[in-house]
């Protein structure tokens, strides 16, 4: 049960890492990587479990967090290129 959950865990992760190389835009490469990592942390579950060691789940939750600070720090750079300044300009008028 748990080797075929692994199995189709990675054969996502490979047509997400398709997504990732061919995504149109820097927001879709970083949602795809962001899945990687997901499908990443569900990985480092599923064999924990199959190999009898529930500590792995520590390890994929701290992988989980790094994912997650990384997938906000990237998405916050490429919107704020120049440390804190707007990368478009602002006319500063209403919507």
């Amino acid at each position: 049960m748990f080797a075929a959950a692994s199995a189709a865990v990675l054969a996502v992760m490979g047509l997400v890492l398709v997504r990732a190389l061919m995504g149109p835009t820097v927001y879709d490469r970083i949602l795809a990587v962001n899945a990687f990592g997901t499908m990443t942390v569900a990985l480092i579950a599923v064999f924990g479990f199959l190999t009898g060691r529930p500590e792995f789940l520590d390890i994929a939750l701290v992988y989980a967090l790094i994912n997650f600070i990384a997938t906000i720090a990237a998405s916050k750079f490429v919107e704020f290129a120049f440390f804190g300044e707007p990368a478009a300009e602002d006319d500063g008028g209403d919507m």
